[in-house]
This record gives C-alpha cells, structure tokens and sequence, in this order.
C-alpha cells in the first residue's frame, strides 16, 4: 500500500473562544489553515475553572457540522429548539447544523479535569440548508477496538476500519463527506499500520506522547495534514501516545465564512445574518 506521509505542519496556537473559554486552535486560525472538509479543531484542556466557567452563551450556527468529543468533564448543551442533553467523559456529540441552529454549551469538571475536541466540518452547497439534527452516543456506545499483539486501543467514533482482518463501523451514521474519526492509543515502542483509503483527505494530532508518523516526528498539539496514499504508519519510541486520526472527502466549492456560519458566497452570508437578525435563522 502506498503510505500517506506528511505533507504540511499546522500549529496550534493559544486563543479564546466564547465568553472566554481558554483554548488551543490549530485548524482554522485563518483561512490557509484549514484542510478540505476540515474547518476548524480546538483542543481544550484546563484544571481551572476561570479558564472555561463563562462557557459558550447562545450563538448561531449555518452551513456546516460541529463535532464535540469529550476526554475528561461534562459539556451541558441546549438549543433554541428545546434541545437539552448533557455530554459525558468519552463521549461524542456530532451535529449537523445545516439552515440553521442557536445553541448553548456550557463545559464542567469531572474529578478536577476538563478537556476535549471541537471540530468543524464543511457542508457541500447542496447540503447546508438541511434541517438541524444531532447525533450523540456515550463511551460505551463507542467501539473499542484492541489490538492484543500490541495493546493498541482505537476508538472509532465515525466511519469504518479493517484492523487484523476484521471489520469495524462506527456509530456516527448519515453524515456528508465520509469521514473516520479515530481516537487512537499507542502503547511504547509500537508500530501501527491502518488502511485509510480513497478520496479523502486527512490527518493526524497528537496530544498526548511521542509519534512518529512514517519517519516524520510529530508534534504535539499540532494537526498534521497526511498527503494521498492508502495507508497510514504511526510508531512510538519509550513513550506511549495519544491521537486523533481523521480524514473525509473534499468538496472543492468556495468557502465564504463570518465567524459561526459558513456558506459559498457573500450573498448567502448576507442572507444567513440577515435570516439570524430576523428570527428566520431555521
């Protein structure tokens, strides 16, 4: 298989997000820094709760989908649409926003920690003006797949792997683009080769360890774009590491984007603060 190998470096550099929420953001600190579907990834980590109590008050959304995955703490949401549920540890709340949704997320500590993912994923022109919906499981409705040999553990949380022979989906179903999102955990001194195929593109972040990705040290707390190829090759040295592992289809349309929505041209942003203004946002 011809191996995907490292193509561009994107940083993650410190911003605020919110009412102040403390983050870092790799993924969408300005417009060269995305990769096709892929909008935005904010990592978000902290044992203070000055840096994230404010939390994320009511704001708009158009156009895309968000994806929030949560490592350690609870993210409390709410829409405008009466919509109310509370994200735990391990778990993964995907939402298609589409025409429009108004939302809330109010983050909080389990056992003195907070950390997680946001990302945004771009929607196709035909697509951003879909109904809202959203797609939620828990760490236990989330495939965990270990690798006996090498006491790899893989979380899949959308699309689909073969790992030694066998066949794994994840749970996140109906989604534009295709994607695979994977949270990958790699004991010491580990060697791991995973097919990631087709027209997609991708890549990995660390944020946890040391990994190579072919012969390409990685750092943490940066997205590292994978160029095309079949196959991916990540390996560890004294240390172990933690990851996620993306990737989906392109969709090669112009990208036109003020703050919470995303659409092709001007005219629809102007339609989409027009549409918020008014109350006409879904």
């Amino acid at each position: 298989m011809t191996e995907r190998t490292l193509q561009r470096r994107i940083p993650a550099r410190e911003s605020h997000d919110g009412a102040g929420v403390r983050l870092l953001r790799s993924l969408g600190r300005s417009a060269q820094h995305r990769i096709d579907p892929f909008l935005m990834l904010d990592n978000f980590f902290s044992d203070d709760p000055d840096d994230y109590i404010a939390g994320f008050p009511a704001h708009p959304h158009r156009g895309f989908e968000t994806v929030t995955y949560m490592l350690d703490g609870r993210m409390r949401h709410r829409d405008h649409l009466g919509n109310e549920a509370v994200l735990e540890s391990g778990g993964v709340q995907w939402m298609t926003a589409g025409r429009g949704v108004i939302h809330e997320e109010m983050p909080e500590q389990t056992e003195g920690l907070m950390r997680g993912f946001q990302l945004w994923i771009n929607l196709p022109a035909a697509e951003k003006m879909t109904p809202a919906r959203y797609q939620e499981f828990t760490a236990a409705q989330i495939p965990l797949i270990e690798d006996a040999a090498s006491g790899t553990q893989l979380k899949l949380i959308a699309g689909e792997v073969e790992l030694n022979g066998q066949h794994h989906t994840g749970p996140v179903s109906g989604i534009s683009r295709s994607p695979l999102m994977l949270d990958l955990r790699l004991p010491p001194n580990t060697r791991l080769s995973l097919p990631v195929g087709g027209p997609r593109a991708g890549f990995v972040y660390l944020f946890e360890g040391e990994c190579r990705l072919g012969q390409d040290v990685l750092n943490r707390n940066e997205a590292a774009e994978l160029s095309t190829g079949e196959q991916v090759t990540l390996s560890t040295g004294e240390q172990g590491a933690a990851l996620l592992l993306l990737a989906a289809q392109p969709i090669g349309e112009p990208i036109a984007q003020y703050g919470p929505f995303v659409m092709n041209t001007t005219a629809e942003l102007d339609q989409a603060i027009d549409d918020y203004q008014q109350g006409r946002l879904v």
